[in-house]
């Protein structure tokens, strides 16, 4: 099936071929009506040139009757001037029918008749010179002379005939090419135009298409990253909930267990069995109290972030063996609950990217709370994070890794900005926070 693009495409190619005939078309005819026309204007002058001829064999007549009937010498001169340019125009008039055999041969016919016209006029006038009285001679003449006019107006209306026929041959053949022209001019721009409309439905199809593809694309991200935040969320509530009943129900059993085992051994003489029981149990309540703490600590709750990152620094470091340098301003006051649990969230998952992937002996933690924003930043000295998983991330925030996607939705749904900078040397993590209020005393104290 095709496709609609390939579709697309064959209708812009068409119309654009079509385009291109039809200028090819239109521009033969259009020589073609140029040559037609050229013929016309050709039979015009032909035309032209036997009214011309007529003319000048007109005036030769009239100048010979006015000097043989007055004597007048300037009658005479005129009759010489025009028998000249009746020469000439039967020359013009050769030239011009050069192209039509027919023609050429009245134009001989007619040379012919003109000049023996012409002998007569001239001896007309020589026998006026030699007797003025001799009417007859003048008469006899005259009577020949007749006979040529008669022949030379019936070879010219020959021939204005033959080009009378020429001329509608040639005008209708214009008129022709000129419909031709038009007709092939609009009937391929209209087809032309048919198929860019159809290549603008086509693209318009397309481009709707694409337009829908991309706000499916659009709302199914959006979508994910509401389920993202969701899934944090419950992951943060599941933490708590399983936080509390360590503290509350399991770790008050091993305190229950404890205390048994302490009466028992003081009742008791002092067993080696008895003694490692009681320690492992210490041990229970202390990982089980660690665990706690670590899936959601108190001090978040009760003493806020800067008493609950102090914690887990100094806990951190105790289990990793990492020095972790932390700048971590006292007096800070409260944050908004959500900006203390997405600061915390940033802070544990960084250290723990720290101990598993860099490399580094050492961290630095800094917490900087201006007016209208916090900003929380964890340093390493390692091996820095992969150019191409940094790349990703910067470019989408997806298949980075579920720890650094998760932190940079938290701190998005937040309204913040989570940033990456990492070389050879080492990576900076910065998240940054807005402030709709300003932070509230703390009313528990570290210590406590």
């Amino acid at each position: 099936m095709t496709s609609p693009r390939k579709t697309a495409r064959f209708a812009f190619a068409s119309a654009v071929i079509l385009l291109c005939l039809s200028g090819l078309a239109v521009y033969i005819t259009i020589v073609r009506l140029l040559e037609s026309e050229q013929w016309v204007i050709h039979t015009h002058e032909i035309q032209s040139a036997l009214g011309a001829l007529d003319s000048v064999l007109a005036q030769a007549g009239r100048a010979h009757s006015a000097y043989v009937a007055s004597g007048n010498a300037a009658s005479l001169d005129r009759f010489e001037a025009a028998a000249a340019d009746v020469s000439l125009a039967d020359q013009h008039l050769r030239e011009l029918t050069n192209d039509n055999p027919r023609q050429q041969e009245r134009c001989r016919r007619l040379e012919s008749s003109m000049q023996h016209r012409l002998e007569l006029f001239r001896k007309s006038i020589k026998l006026h010179h030699a007797s003025p009285g001799d009417s007859e001679g003048q008469a006899a003449l005259t009577r020949q002379s007749i006979a040529h006019a008669a022949e030379s107006t019936s070879i010219l209306q020959q021939m204005r005939n033959e080009e009378a026929g020429l001329l509608s041959i040639r005008t209708k053949r214009s008129d022709r090419l000129f419909k031709i022209a038009v007709l092939t001019l609009a009937s391929t721009f209209l087809l032309a135009l048919a198929m860019f409309s159809v290549h603008y439905r086509l693209l318009s199809a397309e481009l709707a298409a694409r337009g829908n593809a991309e706000r499916i694309a659009r709302d199914s991200e959006a979508s994910m990253r509401r389920l993202t935040v969701r899934l944090l969320q419950l992951q943060d509530e599941e933490r708590r909930k399983f936080s509390r009943e360590l503290h509350d129900s399991l770790g008050q059993y091993l305190a229950g267990v404890k205390m048994n085992l302490d009466m028992l051994s003081n009742s008791q003489p002092s067993d080696r069995l008895l003694t490692e029981a009681i320690e492992l149990l210490d041990q229970s309540i202390s990982e089980t109290r660690t665990i706690s703490h670590l899936l959601h600590p108190p001090l978040l709750d009760e003493a806020g972030f800067a008493s609950a990152a102090k914690w887990y620094v100094e806990g951190f470091a105790q289990r990793s063996g990492i020095e972790v340098k932390a700048d971590l301003p006292n007096g800070i006051g409260r944050l908004p609950k959500p900006v203390e649990l997405g600061l915390f969230r940033v802070l544990q998952e960084s250290l723990t990217n720290i101990h598993r992937h860099s490399g580094s002996s050492k961290a630095e933690v800094a917490l900087k709370v201006l007016p209208h924003q916090v900003v929380l930043s964890v340093k390493d000295f390692g091996r820095g994070v992969p150019a191409e998983l940094l790349e990703v991330f910067r470019a989408s925030g997806t298949n980075s890794g579920v720890g650094l996607a998760g932190m940079r939705e938290r701190i998005r749904e937040l309204g913040g900005q989570l940033d990456i900078q990492s070389t050879s040397t080492g990576t900076l993590i910065s998240a940054s926070l807005p402030l709709q209020e300003k932070p509230t005393p703390s009313r528990v104290s570290a210590a406590d």
